[in-house]
């Protein structure tokens, strides 16, 4: 019988454009379901794609407290957050979503007014 090697996944390898990143990290959104850690562990993948050193030099913290942020143990402040997003070319969107059974759906888009929204990011 012929024996099996297996090697570890590691999804930053697979992550090799802007659109790849992208889509990898809305995707963790979804499934993120409130989990901040989730969604620090999928930057810290998409940082690894883009070279660690990198990103940290772009958003101004030094490699070991990226590392340490993103490294899904933890939940970094939303200022790291989103010097991280822009270091790592992504934009921050928000968007209504209609709440079930709520008239909300037929009045005006008002972010002011919005009390759930969903986040997009786009290279």
């Amino acid at each position: 019988m012929t024996k099996t090697i297996t090697t570890r996944y590691d999804v930053a390898e697979h992550l090799r454009t802007a659109e790849d990143m992208a889509a990898y990290l809305e995707a963790c959104l979804e499934e993120a379901n409130g989990d901040a850690a989730f969604i620090a562990k999928a930057l810290g993948d998409i940082a690894r794609a883009k070279g660690m050193s990198q990103v940290a030099r772009d958003a101004g913290l030094s490699r070991e407290s990226l590392y340490k942020a993103l490294s899904g143990e933890r939940t970094p402040g939303f200022d790291t957050i989103l010097k991280v997003i822009r270091a790592l070319g992504l934009k921050l969107h928000a968007e209504a979503v209609p709440v079930a059974g709520s008239q909300a759906q037929d009045a005006p888009a008002d972010a002011r007014n919005s009390r759930s929204s969903v986040f997009r990011y786009e290279p």
